[in-house]
């Protein structure tokens, strides 16, 4: 492993006494930035601020262990200006709302003072991560995201079955599936636009989901050679790890490394550096960006660590040859 100079890691990350540690990818971030000898801050949640036209945060120093139930310990809280020699981790959960597109101006302003923030802001304000995979129309399923309860009506009429959800969702809530001329199929309608004020997007329904959603990791637009595949359970139709599914690692196939080489290039020039990639079948449904999981799973079945090649990325960046 080459030398650097220990860096700065600040991360941005929702309570950290509430993760499971043994899938959660942020935990995993921050042993690999520990073990590389970098110093860790953690930001109190809500903690970001401009003071006096300058980006800041309330912060303490964070040390982290792979121990179940004593995995961190914090120290005192400090006020921390953003500067160069910094990385910040931007890895909030969804939603995206008005909270978190503000934090991610306050992390534009401290990109504009010198630290690195991985993901980009900018590209946290532009992809949604239902959206963002319509930039790639090539590898999706038919789609519509309409306002119109009609318009998306008709859509689930011509394709028989499909799949609704809401633009802002995380973790398979709020999805459903629906046929065509089903009962039910109005009032889902009514609610995910909540009578016509919001987007909401119907997908041709995939029965390959069966057989998984898997997840594909990018770093800086390569893909990982193995996916994790997210299994529904019962009598569940969601492969969401969050709905129940079972993950299962595989190797990618010629089709998935085809999707990641037309979604990689675009994700590396906007400085998405870690994207998540949902691929059920032969298409994509999502590209994930603010907080893309799977790297605790896909390390232990393959004897991997993502989380250092993301690193090596990094400190490339920060140390330009």
């Amino acid at each position: 492993m080459p030398h650097f100079a220990p860096l700065d890691v600040v991360v941005v990350m929702d309570p950290i006494s509430t993760i499971k540690i043994a899938k959660d990818t942020t935990f995993a971030l921050l042993l690999e930035a520990q073990r590389r000898g970098h110093r860790l801050h953690y930001v109190r949640p809500g903690g970001l601020a401009i003071q006096d036209g300058r980006a800041c945060a309330t912060v303490a120093p964070l040390q982290v262990r792979d121990v179940a139930g004593d995995h961190y310990t914090l120290g005192d809280w400090s006020t921390l200006s953003f500067g160069s020699g910094q990385v910040v981790l931007m890895r909030t959960d969804p939603p995206v709302d008005a909270d978190y597109l503000h934090d991610t101006q306050i992390l534009s302003l401290a990109q504009a003072q010198g630290a690195r923030v991985v993901n980009d802001p900018q590209g946290l304000r532009d992809f949604n991560e239902k959206l963002a995979a319509l930039l790639f129309p090539q590898c999706c399923p038919p789609t519509l995201v309409s306002r119109d309860a009609a318009a998306l009506k008709a859509f689930v009429a011509a394709h028989g079955e499909a799949v609704l959800k809401p633009l802002d969702g995380m973790g398979g809530r709020s999805i459903f599936r629906a046929r065509a001329g089903e009962a039910n199929l109005n009032v889902i309608l009514e609610t995910l636009t909540a009578g016509g004020r919001h987007l909401a997007l119907a997908q041709r329904y995939l029965p390959e989901i069966a057989d998984g959603d898997k997840r594909i990791l990018l770093i800086d637009g390569e893909p990982v050679e193995y996916c994790l595949a997210r299994i529904p359970q019962g009598d569940e139709f969601r492969g969401n790890l969050a709905a129940g599914g079972r993950g299962e690692g595989r190797p990618l196939t010629p089709r998935d490394r085809w999707i990641a080489a037309q979604v990689g290039p675009e994700m590396r020039r906007r400085g998405m550096l870690l994207v998540g990639l949902d691929v059920i079948g032969d298409y994509l449904t999502e590209v994930n960006v603010t907080s893309p999981t799977c790297i605790r799973e896909l390390d232990a079945q393959f004897g991997l660590n993502i989380a250092g090649r993301l690193f090596e990325r990094i400190e490339q960046l920060a140390f330009p040859q």
